[in-house]
């Protein structure tokens, strides 16, 4: 009974939803596709995975009627596509065959620990820093997060295409990273960057935003931008318009610097609306 009344529920949410049985799915993914913190864990899930049965994947599974592989897991970089990240979280490649019909895939923002190293070290060297002085975490680190996600480009694209060898009859979808930071200005200490700084590290998610793309494009899957329908969803909104939670989260069930419901929702829709259109 639960399955069919959350099967309704998200159907509601996508209207013309087409449920289509027998089409395999599967979900390849850091944590922002896992969704760590939201709701309950998806059962017999390795637990440091974090997966989460409210997590984009699941929505588009309920909606659709698609076959769900779910693989995504909290920390995962590039590499883990090929190598077991845990003992019991085997290579996410391991999930692929010639049977699968889509798949998402949504990693790099780990490759180097690039998206931990800015938010952690952005933020220590601008604790105090309320009167908005300079850009000390730019200053610090300069080049160095672009320089990373220029090293780790080539193999994203490696791993792109290596997806369309082992499901050759899918339609593969690269997801970019949703708009974590305000296009102008700042909001310390909800986000505690001044504002030199805040720029700083919103052009870093852009540039592996365009890695991304570039990759996609060059192996034969499709780009999908969830950076610009969440401009203005970022993590400096207040609670009921934005998709990214703060340091401090702001609603229950969420985790710092990642999607809230709303923002696992919303990124179901952009997939399946691109789905729709490309069928």
């Amino acid at each position: 009974m639960a399955a069919a009344v959350a099967q309704l529920a998200l159907g509601l949410l996508f209207p013309g939803a087409d449920a289509v049985s027998g089409v395999s799915y599967v979900a390849l993914g850091d944590s922002y596709a896992a969704a760590p913190g939201l709701l309950d864990p998806v059962p017999g899930s390795p637990p440091l995975c974090t997966r989460s049965a409210a997590n984009y994947p699941h929505r588009l599974a309920a909606a659709t009627g698609w076959e769900l592989t779910d693989v995504s897991c909290a920390s995962a970089a590039t590499a883990h596509l090929g190598t077991a990240q845990y003992a019991d979280q085997p290579p996410q490649f391991d999930a692929l065959s010639a049977r699968t019909g889509i798949v998402t895939y949504q990693l790099g923002g780990n490759d180097g620990n690039l998206f931990q190293t800015m938010v952690l070290s952005c933020v220590a060297v601008n604790l105090g820093n309320a009167a908005d002085v300079g850009a000390p975490c730019r200053d610090a680190w300069g080049s160095r997060f672009s320089d990373d996600i220029a090293r780790y480009e080539p193999a994203m694209g490696a791993a792109i295409a290596r997806v369309g060898e082992l499901a050759p009859n899918a339609r593969v979808y690269v997801l970019g990273y949703p708009a974590v930071l305000p296009e102008s200005g700042r909001c310390y200490p909800r986000i505690p960057l001044s504002t030199l700084d805040t720029a700083y590290a919103r052009g870093v998610e852009l540039e592996l935003n365009a890695a991304l793309r570039r990759q996609a494009e060059a192996n034969g899957a499709t780009y999908l931008d969830i950076y610009t329908p969440g401009i203005g969803h970022d993590a400096c909104r207040e609670p009921g318009t934005r998709w990214i939670e703060p340091l401090v989260p702001g609603e229950p069930n969420a985790t710092p610097v990642h999607p809230n419901a709303a923002g696992q929702q919303a990124t179901a829709e952009i997939v399946h609306a691109a789905v729709r259109a490309a069928a």
